[in-house]
Protein backbone atom coordinates (compact mmCIF):
# COMPACT_ATOMS: atom_id res chain seq x y z
CA UNK A 1 0.00 0.00 0.00
CA UNK A 2 1.32 3.64 -0.89
CA UNK A 3 1.59 6.76 1.32
CA UNK A 4 -1.23 8.55 -0.09
CA UNK A 5 -3.54 5.43 0.36
CA UNK A 6 -2.49 4.11 3.62
CA UNK A 7 -3.03 8.69 4.86
CA UNK A 8 -6.87 8.51 3.71
CA UNK A 9 -7.42 4.95 4.82
CA UNK A 10 -6.13 6.46 8.33
CA UNK A 11 -8.46 9.84 7.75
CA UNK A 12 -11.43 7.51 6.82
CA UNK A 13 -11.10 5.69 10.41
CA UNK A 14 -10.70 8.73 11.97
CA UNK A 15 -14.53 9.83 11.28
CA UNK A 16 -16.00 7.46 13.60
CA UNK A 17 -13.79 8.01 16.15
CA UNK A 18 -14.57 11.89 16.30
CA UNK A 19 -18.36 10.40 16.10
CA UNK A 20 -18.10 8.39 18.89
CA UNK A 21 -16.33 10.98 21.02
CA UNK A 22 -19.70 13.54 20.18
CA UNK A 23 -21.89 10.43 21.46
CA UNK A 24 -20.16 9.79 24.99
CA UNK A 25 -20.35 13.80 25.31
CA UNK A 26 -23.91 13.79 24.15
CA UNK A 27 -24.82 10.50 26.76
CA UNK A 28 -23.34 13.15 29.13
CA UNK A 29 -25.54 15.84 28.38
CA UNK A 30 -28.57 13.26 28.76
CA UNK A 31 -28.03 13.59 32.59
CA UNK A 32 -29.46 17.05 32.93
CA UNK A 33 -32.99 17.87 32.46
CA UNK A 34 -33.59 20.57 29.47
CA UNK A 35 -34.28 23.62 31.71
CA UNK A 36 -30.47 22.76 33.09
CA UNK A 37 -29.45 22.20 29.31
CA UNK A 38 -30.85 25.56 28.45
CA UNK A 39 -29.48 27.59 31.18
CA UNK A 40 -25.86 27.12 29.01
CA UNK A 41 -27.33 28.93 26.35
CA UNK A 42 -28.02 32.27 28.95
CA UNK A 43 -26.07 34.68 30.75
CA UNK A 44 -26.38 35.60 34.05
CA UNK A 45 -30.08 34.19 35.68
CA UNK A 46 -33.32 34.87 33.40
CA UNK A 47 -35.85 37.40 34.57
CA UNK A 48 -38.51 35.88 32.83
CA UNK A 49 -38.74 31.85 33.03
CA UNK A 50 -40.56 31.75 29.93
CA UNK A 51 -37.13 32.50 28.44
CA UNK A 52 -35.63 29.29 29.15
CA UNK A 53 -38.78 27.44 27.34
CA UNK A 54 -37.93 29.16 24.45
CA UNK A 55 -34.19 28.37 24.71
CA UNK A 56 -35.53 24.65 24.72
CA UNK A 57 -37.94 24.78 21.53
CA UNK A 58 -35.29 26.95 19.86
CA UNK A 59 -32.89 24.04 20.66
CA UNK A 60 -35.08 21.05 20.50
CA UNK A 61 -34.28 20.15 23.63
CA UNK A 62 -37.17 18.30 24.87
CA UNK A 63 -36.98 16.27 21.40
CA UNK A 64 -36.58 12.15 20.93
CA UNK A 65 -32.93 11.84 21.45
CA UNK A 66 -31.68 11.36 17.65
CA UNK A 67 -33.65 14.44 16.38
CA UNK A 68 -31.66 16.53 20.28
CA UNK A 69 -28.11 14.55 18.51
CA UNK A 70 -28.70 15.89 15.12
CA UNK A 71 -29.54 19.88 15.86
CA UNK A 72 -26.61 19.61 18.88
CA UNK A 73 -23.87 18.56 16.32
CA UNK A 74 -25.25 20.98 13.98
CA UNK A 75 -24.23 23.87 16.63
CA UNK A 76 -21.47 22.38 17.32
CA UNK A 77 -20.11 22.45 13.58
CA UNK A 78 -20.89 25.95 13.69
CA UNK A 79 -19.39 26.83 17.61
CA UNK A 80 -21.92 27.05 19.57
CA UNK A 81 -21.11 25.52 22.50
CA UNK A 82 -23.04 27.43 25.02
CA UNK A 83 -21.68 29.97 27.22
CA UNK A 84 -18.88 30.27 29.65
CA UNK A 85 -19.95 31.85 32.33
CA UNK A 86 -16.35 31.11 34.41
CA UNK A 87 -15.13 33.29 31.52
CA UNK A 88 -16.99 36.50 31.63
CA UNK A 89 -20.35 35.16 30.14
CA UNK A 90 -18.20 34.93 26.64
CA UNK A 91 -19.16 31.56 24.38
CA UNK A 92 -17.38 28.85 25.06
CA UNK A 93 -15.84 28.47 21.51
CA UNK A 94 -14.65 32.27 22.37
CA UNK A 95 -12.77 31.18 25.39
CA UNK A 96 -11.38 28.03 24.30
CA UNK A 97 -9.85 29.79 21.33
CA UNK A 98 -8.42 32.48 23.75
CA UNK A 99 -6.55 30.17 25.74
CA UNK A 100 -5.14 27.80 22.97
CA UNK A 101 -2.70 30.02 21.92
CA UNK A 102 -1.20 30.50 25.70
CA UNK A 103 -0.98 26.52 25.64
CA UNK A 104 0.54 26.04 22.59
CA UNK A 105 3.15 28.44 23.29
CA UNK A 106 4.27 26.08 26.03
CA UNK A 107 4.13 23.16 24.25
CA UNK A 108 6.20 24.10 21.43
CA UNK A 109 8.71 24.93 24.01
CA UNK A 110 8.68 22.05 26.49
CA UNK A 111 7.68 19.14 23.69
CA UNK A 112 11.40 19.14 21.90
CA UNK A 113 12.89 19.74 25.17
CA UNK A 114 11.32 16.77 26.78
CA UNK A 115 11.76 14.62 23.90
CA UNK A 116 15.08 15.46 22.76
CA UNK A 117 16.56 14.82 26.41
CA UNK A 118 14.29 11.71 26.92
CA UNK A 119 15.74 10.24 23.80
CA UNK A 120 19.31 11.05 24.01
CA UNK A 121 19.39 9.73 27.88
CA UNK A 122 17.76 6.79 26.99
CA UNK A 123 20.18 6.07 24.57
CA UNK A 124 23.19 6.54 26.53
CA UNK A 125 21.74 4.63 29.17
CA UNK A 126 20.91 1.85 27.08
CA UNK A 127 24.31 1.67 25.59
CA UNK A 128 26.18 1.65 28.67
CA UNK A 129 23.74 -1.12 30.62
CA UNK A 130 24.68 -1.31 34.00
CA UNK A 131 27.42 1.48 34.24
CA UNK A 132 27.50 4.81 36.21
CA UNK A 133 25.39 6.23 33.23
CA UNK A 134 22.69 3.77 33.13
CA UNK A 135 22.09 3.89 37.01
CA UNK A 136 22.17 7.63 37.17
CA UNK A 137 19.43 7.90 34.27
CA UNK A 138 17.25 5.36 36.09
CA UNK A 139 17.39 7.07 39.56
CA UNK A 140 16.60 10.08 37.46
CA UNK A 141 13.38 8.83 35.46
CA UNK A 142 12.51 7.13 38.49
CA UNK A 143 12.41 10.31 40.83
CA UNK A 144 11.05 12.58 37.70
CA UNK A 145 7.89 10.26 37.12
CA UNK A 146 7.74 10.05 41.34
CA UNK A 147 7.28 13.58 41.53
CA UNK A 148 3.59 14.92 41.71
CA UNK A 149 3.15 17.73 39.61
CA UNK A 150 2.30 20.59 41.79
CA UNK A 151 4.85 19.51 44.57
CA UNK A 152 7.76 20.29 41.65
CA UNK A 153 5.67 23.22 40.97
CA UNK A 154 5.81 25.02 43.76
CA UNK A 155 9.23 23.86 44.82
CA UNK A 156 10.52 25.40 41.67
CA UNK A 157 8.72 28.53 42.56
CA UNK A 158 9.60 28.68 46.07
CA UNK A 159 13.29 28.51 45.12
CA UNK A 160 13.48 30.67 41.65
CA UNK A 161 10.73 33.11 42.72
CA UNK A 162 10.15 32.95 46.47
CA UNK A 163 13.92 32.64 46.98
CA UNK A 164 16.13 33.99 44.34
CA UNK A 165 13.51 35.99 42.79
CA UNK A 166 14.81 35.31 39.21
CA UNK A 167 11.35 34.33 37.66
CA UNK A 168 7.44 34.94 38.79
CA UNK A 169 4.57 33.58 37.45
CA UNK A 170 2.20 34.55 34.37
CA UNK A 171 2.86 34.72 31.04
CA UNK A 172 4.66 38.29 31.00
CA UNK A 173 5.68 41.03 33.70
CA UNK A 174 3.03 43.89 34.40
CA UNK A 175 5.09 46.45 32.09
CA UNK A 176 5.42 43.40 29.41
CA UNK A 177 1.83 43.02 29.63
CA UNK A 178 0.46 46.74 29.67
CA UNK A 179 2.57 47.30 26.17
CA UNK A 180 0.62 44.07 25.05
CA UNK A 181 -2.46 45.23 25.87
CA UNK A 182 -1.94 48.57 24.22
CA UNK A 183 -3.45 49.90 20.58
CA UNK A 184 0.70 50.11 20.08
CA UNK A 185 1.23 46.28 19.96
CA UNK A 186 -0.52 44.09 17.32
CA UNK A 187 -2.22 40.49 18.10
CA UNK A 188 -0.73 38.35 15.60
CA UNK A 189 -1.15 35.15 16.80
CA UNK A 190 -1.65 36.03 20.55
CA UNK A 191 1.85 33.97 21.24
CA UNK A 192 3.92 36.66 23.22
CA UNK A 193 7.14 34.98 21.96
CA UNK A 194 6.73 35.47 18.51
CA UNK A 195 4.32 38.78 18.38
CA UNK A 196 7.35 40.50 20.09
CA UNK A 197 9.28 39.51 17.13
CA UNK A 198 6.73 40.50 14.90
CA UNK A 199 6.19 44.07 16.80
CA UNK A 200 9.77 44.44 16.66
CA UNK A 201 9.56 44.68 20.28
CA UNK A 202 12.58 42.19 21.23
CA UNK A 203 12.18 42.84 25.13
CA UNK A 204 8.73 41.47 24.84
CA UNK A 205 9.80 38.06 23.35
CA UNK A 206 12.81 37.82 26.05
CA UNK A 207 10.02 38.53 28.43
CA UNK A 208 7.67 35.90 26.86
CA UNK A 209 10.53 33.42 27.56
CA UNK A 210 11.91 34.42 31.06
CA UNK A 211 8.30 33.18 32.24
CA UNK A 212 8.45 30.31 30.33
CA UNK A 213 11.36 28.70 31.89
CA UNK A 214 9.67 27.38 34.97
CA UNK A 215 6.72 25.86 33.37
CA UNK A 216 8.95 24.05 30.88
CA UNK A 217 11.29 22.86 33.54
CA UNK A 218 8.54 21.70 35.39
CA UNK A 219 6.53 19.99 32.52
CA UNK A 220 10.08 18.40 30.97
CA UNK A 221 11.40 17.25 34.74
CA UNK A 222 7.85 15.31 35.19
CA UNK A 223 7.33 13.83 31.16
CA UNK A 224 10.93 13.30 30.50
CA UNK A 225 11.17 10.11 32.42
CA UNK A 226 8.63 8.02 30.62
CA UNK A 227 10.45 9.01 27.54
CA UNK A 228 13.55 7.98 29.06
CA UNK A 229 11.86 4.95 30.44
CA UNK A 230 10.56 3.41 27.18
CA UNK A 231 13.35 4.70 24.95
CA UNK A 232 16.07 3.05 27.08
CA UNK A 233 13.87 -0.54 26.92
CA UNK A 234 13.06 -0.14 23.16
CA UNK A 235 16.82 0.51 22.35
CA UNK A 236 17.96 -2.93 24.51
CA UNK A 237 15.36 -4.83 22.53
CA UNK A 238 16.88 -3.70 19.38
CA UNK A 239 20.40 -3.65 19.93
CA UNK A 240 19.93 -7.89 20.79
CA UNK A 241 18.63 -8.19 17.34
CA UNK A 242 20.13 -10.39 14.69
CA UNK A 243 20.26 -7.26 12.45
CA UNK A 244 23.19 -5.27 14.83
CA UNK A 245 25.13 -8.50 15.00
CA UNK A 246 25.05 -8.77 11.58
CA UNK A 247 25.55 -4.67 10.99
CA UNK A 248 28.59 -4.81 13.37
CA UNK A 249 29.92 -8.38 11.62
CA UNK A 250 30.27 -5.95 8.23
CA UNK A 251 32.77 -3.96 10.29
CA UNK A 252 30.05 -0.78 10.80
CA UNK A 253 31.69 1.37 13.77
CA UNK A 254 29.26 1.23 17.29
CA UNK A 255 28.30 4.83 16.62
CA UNK A 256 27.09 4.30 13.04
CA UNK A 257 25.14 1.44 14.10
CA UNK A 258 23.53 2.98 16.73
CA UNK A 259 22.56 6.24 15.34
CA UNK A 260 21.54 5.06 11.49
CA UNK A 261 19.85 1.45 12.25
CA UNK A 262 18.95 0.62 16.34
CA UNK A 263 17.57 4.07 17.23
CA UNK A 264 15.56 4.75 14.10
CA UNK A 265 13.75 1.14 14.98
CA UNK A 266 13.52 2.08 18.74
CA UNK A 267 12.31 5.55 18.25
CA UNK A 268 9.00 3.76 17.14
CA UNK A 269 7.25 3.33 20.56
CA UNK A 270 8.72 6.94 21.65
CA UNK A 271 6.62 8.46 18.41
CA UNK A 272 3.19 7.14 19.85
CA UNK A 273 4.16 8.33 23.46
CA UNK A 274 5.64 11.69 21.86
CA UNK A 275 1.99 11.89 20.09
CA UNK A 276 -0.19 11.40 22.92
CA UNK A 277 2.00 13.46 25.28
CA UNK A 278 1.89 16.23 23.02
CA UNK A 279 -2.03 15.76 22.76
CA UNK A 280 -1.81 15.73 26.36
CA UNK A 281 -0.20 19.27 26.71
CA UNK A 282 -2.18 20.71 23.82
CA UNK A 283 -5.46 19.85 25.67
CA UNK A 284 -4.20 21.89 28.49
CA UNK A 285 -1.70 20.93 30.99
CA UNK A 286 -4.04 21.94 34.30
CA UNK A 287 -1.98 21.52 37.51
CA UNK A 288 1.18 23.39 35.64
CA UNK A 289 -0.70 26.03 34.11
CA UNK A 290 -3.03 26.84 37.20
CA UNK A 291 -0.46 26.59 39.46
CA UNK A 292 1.87 28.74 37.76
CA UNK A 293 -0.85 31.32 36.81
CA UNK A 294 -0.35 30.24 33.40
CA UNK A 295 -3.72 31.30 31.47
CA UNK A 296 -4.59 28.70 28.82
CA UNK A 297 -6.60 25.83 27.64
CA UNK A 298 -5.55 24.20 31.25
CA UNK A 299 -6.74 27.28 32.96
CA UNK A 300 -9.31 27.53 31.56
CA UNK A 301 -10.82 24.29 32.62
CA UNK A 302 -9.64 24.23 35.93
CA UNK A 303 -11.77 27.45 36.48
CA UNK A 304 -14.33 26.26 34.99
CA UNK A 305 -14.45 22.98 36.61
CA UNK A 306 -14.54 24.73 40.57
CA UNK A 307 -17.21 27.03 39.00
CA UNK A 308 -19.11 24.23 37.83
CA UNK A 309 -19.60 25.64 34.57
CA UNK A 310 -20.78 22.85 32.57
CA UNK A 311 -20.60 24.03 29.43
CA UNK A 312 -17.34 24.65 29.43
CA UNK A 313 -16.25 21.69 30.95
CA UNK A 314 -17.73 19.49 28.23
CA UNK A 315 -16.75 21.84 25.51
CA UNK A 316 -13.09 21.67 26.44
CA UNK A 317 -13.78 17.70 26.97
CA UNK A 318 -14.52 17.96 23.57
CA UNK A 319 -11.62 19.46 22.44
CA UNK A 320 -9.73 16.88 24.19
CA UNK A 321 -11.58 14.03 22.65
CA UNK A 322 -10.71 16.04 18.85
CA UNK A 323 -7.04 16.58 19.79
CA UNK A 324 -6.26 13.04 21.18
CA UNK A 325 -7.70 11.67 17.85
CA UNK A 326 -5.45 14.01 15.97
CA UNK A 327 -2.78 13.11 17.68
CA UNK A 328 -3.30 9.30 17.36
CA UNK A 329 -3.89 9.59 13.24
CA UNK A 330 -0.23 11.67 13.73
CA UNK A 331 1.27 9.07 15.08
CA UNK A 332 0.15 6.46 12.92
CA UNK A 333 1.04 8.66 9.66
CA UNK A 334 4.75 9.21 10.86
CA UNK A 335 4.91 5.10 12.06
CA UNK A 336 4.18 4.24 7.98
CA UNK A 337 7.22 6.83 7.42
CA UNK A 338 9.71 5.23 10.17
CA UNK A 339 8.54 1.89 9.36
CA UNK A 340 7.03 1.03 6.14
CA UNK A 341 6.10 -1.98 6.59
CA UNK A 342 3.31 -1.14 8.47
CA UNK A 343 1.61 0.75 5.50
CA UNK A 344 0.89 -3.30 4.43
CA UNK A 345 -1.11 -4.03 8.02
Amino acid sequence: MGMRAYIIRRILLFIPILIGVTLLIFGVLQFFTPEERASAYITGTPKDPSVIYRIIDKYHLDDPIHIQYYHWMTRILKGNLGIAQSAGNTPVSVALLQGIPATFELVIFAIPSIVLAGVYLGVKSAVHRDKLIDHSTRVISIIGWSLPTFWSALILIAIFYGGLGWISTGRLSNEAYGMVTSTDFVRYTRINSVDGLLNGQLWITVDALKHLILPVANLTIVSVALIIRVMRSSMLEELSKGYIITAKAKGLTNSEVINKHARRNALIPVVTLTGILTAGLLTGVVITETVFSYKGIGYFAARAALQMDIPSVLGFALFVGLMFGVANLIVDITYAYIDPRIRVT
